[in-house]
């Protein structure tokens, strides 16, 4: 009896494959893509990638000439916009909401890297790379939960993405600032995964190390041999990642810091 009880759950299983086949081979839903920082290095990949995975993408930065030849060359939707505004950058996902009908996915990106000795770097200094670096991330952020809150009916995907560092947690001299707002996305992304819960919208970061934006092939071997991973990173490591969390199926990667770096933050330096 228990033999015969075995087969005919075998033959259940059996009967079911074919349909679960088909629903892992139909192609990804399309999705809304809104990237900050979009014209240029990680940013630029990023919007690419999404685009080139048949998304919908729109993004925004503050270069208008690059930000223009971006969105042509990539077939995307461009907005002239300094993130550290707030009002522009709320203004531009508004439009996009009008437009779109809603945003999908946010890929906060857009960042300055300042670094200076302390005693040359004043309080507005150290206020500017936060307003560009953290804030936004927050913006956007209430942004799209006010949005979702006001929805009749709800939009059960939700992806954020912000791009820390790994200056989080490892610094050099005269790097205050930025080791503040990179510090700050860590935290924030966190705190962010347990308010947007109730509108299904998982929140991580990801943490890059080196990564070389222009010029690779005029990297030095030692520059690559010091990565545990053989190479210096590139744009399109970011790119993927951001890609792999943004999968449906991937809900369950959440409040997470994902360290992309070949490996340098294991290494033993002393």
């Amino acid at each position: 009896m228990a033999d015969n009880y075995l087969e005919k759950k075998m033959e259940a299983y059996q009967s079911r494959k074919p349909s679960g086949m088909k629903k892992a081979n139909m192609p990804p839903k399309t999705r809304r893509v809104f990237v900050t920082g979009g014209a240029a290095g990680i940013g630029k990949a990023i919007v690419k990638a999404f685009r080139s995975a048949g998304h919908r993408v729109a993004f925004c930065d503050k270069d208008e000439t690059a930000g223009k030849e971006t969105a042509l060359r990539t077939g995307t939707d461009f907005y002239h916009v300094d993130v550290s505004d707030k009002e522009a950058l709320e203004n531009c996902m508004q439009q996009i909401f009008a437009d779109w009908g809603d945003i999908d996915i946010i890929i906060n990106n857009a960042g300055i890297s300042q670094f200076s000795p302390i005693t040359e770097t004043s309080v507005e200094d150290f206020d500017r790379i936060l307003s560009v670096n953290l804030r936004p991330a927050y913006i956007t952020s209430r942004q799209l939960a006010i949005h979702r809150q006001s929805q009749e009916t709800p939009n059960r995907f939700g992806r954020i993405v912000n791009i820390c560092s790994t200056r989080y947690l490892m610094s050099e001299p005269g790097s205050e600032g930025y080791a503040a707002s990179k510090g700050g996305i860590y935290s924030l992304t966190h705190a962010l995964a347990l308010s947007l819960t109730k509108w299904q919208i998982t929140v991580n970061s990801i943490a890059p190390g080196w990564i070389q934006t222009h010029d690779y092939d005029r990297l030095l071997p030692e520059d690559h041999a010091m990565h545990p991973s053989g190479r210096v990173g590139k744009p399109e490591d970011i790119a993927r990642t951001c890609l792999f969390i943004c999968q449906e199926e991937n809900d369950f990667i959440n409040g997470e810091n994902i360290t992309v770096d070949g490996g340098m933050t294991k290494k033993m330096i002393y």
